[in-house]
């Protein structure tokens, strides 16, 4: 009982310092991720549950689409669970540092026979024995285990008039001299589960920003996809008409029958695509709907209408160094490589231990009590019988092979995560100034295709009048035609790929989910000069 009053009151204290020691105190794993409303709005985004009827048109914009998604997606609801779930290990490594109690009772006769007391003839005797141990033991950071005891044994023997107890309350402290020595050794592996924690938010961070940027992608696929049967339908309600006119022509003898079959092709090519571009938006419209998982029954039947703004984004791009500089703080690839790190370099320190021998002192103290009662056992414990042992104990492999490949190993692991680090930081330079140089070239291609389809267009009606006086052929206002289709899904390609290009380049830097109001675990770059 003294015991355990001893541990409880040094519980609260122990537990403080080491979660201090080991670098901060326990706490859930962060699994939150929300979204701010988006000021640059017409209209006030509202709640998924009101977006749209669950068996309505899904009428939806960007950042509507966004708040679907991280409210709705099936993938993102998995991905969640897993910093819960590795934060279990780190309570499984801070489990190590517990107390424990225990207690054991027995009892047990003995029917038997003894030599006599006079020495020549035997004896039967029975004797009846109890025991009962309780306990209570902690482990601590600096590798010291201390462990305070209580027993009291009873035997009671026919040999003798009165039974006999025997009371001892004692404490043992074993203090590891070498290996196992020191808070920085043996904090290790709960440091390692706490990084793997951080990790696990990071990963969920890096998911949630690809998620939000396929989404994006996705959205704009969609709308160009719309734009792009809107131009077939319009440009195969054109070639319809050159089909009528051509035969008109024909009728009246200003054209041969041979231009006739030009624009009977050139129909049928329209037909062609707008059936490509039907199939393509069903499609995308599929996957849209998969990613944001919107309520209600019928999902893959749900419409989506698209609002957005048709106009081009206004956005000033800095200098890509600063774009550059932004992905060494919060690209989540990066963080995850700098927490591997610092997991490997614990890993150094706590192998590098093991090459030393076990050398432990341990020193046992005891009091002990004796009567022919248990109650008065237990009275004087406090009298002048006590036990003291002091010692060590020593242990060491001859070739010490398996610690020396472990620490081996374990140097090899971190020299490679060191270049794994420079290498992957690298690529992401890389990533971010190609995703700068993509988002230039679609910019200039928006204005280049606006161009071409203007030039397309004059040289379309040209032809068109050339024919209808008979200067031109059906086969040159056939490829006028296809040109002209050509341009027109190639301009709304421009733009669409131009949006396309800043949001890959903010998915690059690491700066997406904070450019959308989005708040996700991992807001904080891991610091290798502060481990």
């Amino acid at each position: 009982m003294v015991g355990c009053c001893l541990g409880l009151t040094s519980c609260g204290f122990v537990e403080k310092r080491i979660d201090q020691t080991a670098g901060g105190p326990s706490k859930p794993a962060d699994t939150s991720v929300t979204m701010a409303w988006d000021e640059k709005e017409k209209a006030p985004v509202q709640p998924p549950s009101r977006m749209a009827q669950p068996s309505g048109p899904l009428n939806i914009t960007t950042t509507q689409a966004i708040l679907l998604s991280l409210t709705n997606n099936r993938s993102l609801v998995v991905e969640k669970l897993n910093p819960a779930i590795t934060k279990t290990f780190e309570d499984t490594e801070r489990a190590v540092f517990d107390p424990n109690v225990a207690a054991e009772i027995s009892g047990g006769r003995t029917d038997g026979e003894r030599q006599a007391r006079s020495g020549s003839l035997t004896e039967d005797f029975v004797r009846n024995e109890g025991a009962g141990i309780i306990s209570l033991a902690q482990y601590f950071p600096t590798g010291t285990t201390v462990t305070l005891e209580g027993t009291t044994e009873m035997t009671n023997s026919s040999l003798y008039q009165d039974a006999f107890y025997w009371s001892r309350l004692g404490l043992t402290v074993n203090q590891a001299i070498l290996r196992g020595y020191g808070s920085d050794v043996n904090l290790v592996r709960l440091q390692q589960a706490r990084l793997e924690t951080r990790l696990s938010e990071f990963e969920l961070r890096g998911f949630t920003q690809a998620l939000v940027a396929q989404v994006e992608e996705t959205f704009w696929d969609y709308a160009l996809a719309r734009r792009q049967v809107e131009i077939f339908e319009e440009s195969l309600k054109v070639a319809r008409q050159q089909v009528a006119e051509t035969q008109a022509l024909i009728e009246v003898g200003r054209l041969a029958k041979a231009e006739l079959p030009a624009v009977q092709a050139e129909l049928a090519a329209q037909e062609q695509g707008l059936i490509n571009a039907r199939s393509n938006r069903e499609t995308v419209r599929l996957q849209l709907l998969r990613l944001l998982n919107p309520p209600g029954a019928n999902l893959w039947q749900r419409e989506v209408d698209l609002v957005y703004q048709p106009t081009l984004p206004k956005v000033k791009l800095d200098d890509v160094q600063s774009y550059v500089d932004i992905s060494m703080q919060m690209r989540p690839l990066l963080n995850e490589a700098r927490l591997r790190l610092m997991q490997n370099d614990l890993e150094v320190v706590k192998t590098k231990n093991g090459l030393l021998p076990v050398l432990d002192l341990f020193v046992t103290l005891g009091k002990s009590g004796y009567a022919n009662s248990f109650g008065q056992s237990i009275n004087n414990i406090t009298g002048d019988y006590y036990d003291a042992f002091v010692g060590l104990r020593f242990e060491y492999p001859i070739y010490n092979r398996a610690p020396k490949s472990r620490y081996e190993r374990a140097v090899l692991g971190l020299e490679q995560a060191e270049k794994s680090l420079q290498n992957l930081s690298q690529l992401i330079e890389l990533d971010v100034r190609t995703a700068y140089i993509e988002v230039h070239r679609t910019r200039q291609q928006i204005n280049a295709s606006t161009t071409t389809r203007i030039f397309n267009e004059e040289t379309f009606r040209v032809e068109t009048e050339k024919l209808r006086v008979g200067k031109s052929t059906s086969l040159l206002l056939a490829q006028a035609q296809r040109d002209l289709l050509a341009s027109r899904i190639a301009e709304v390609e421009a733009l669409a790929n131009y949006i396309k290009a800043l949001i890959y380049l903010y998915s690059q830097d690491g700066s997406l989910l904070d450019r959308r109001g989005i708040a996700a675990p991992g807001r904080e770059p891991v610091s290798l000069s502060k481990s």
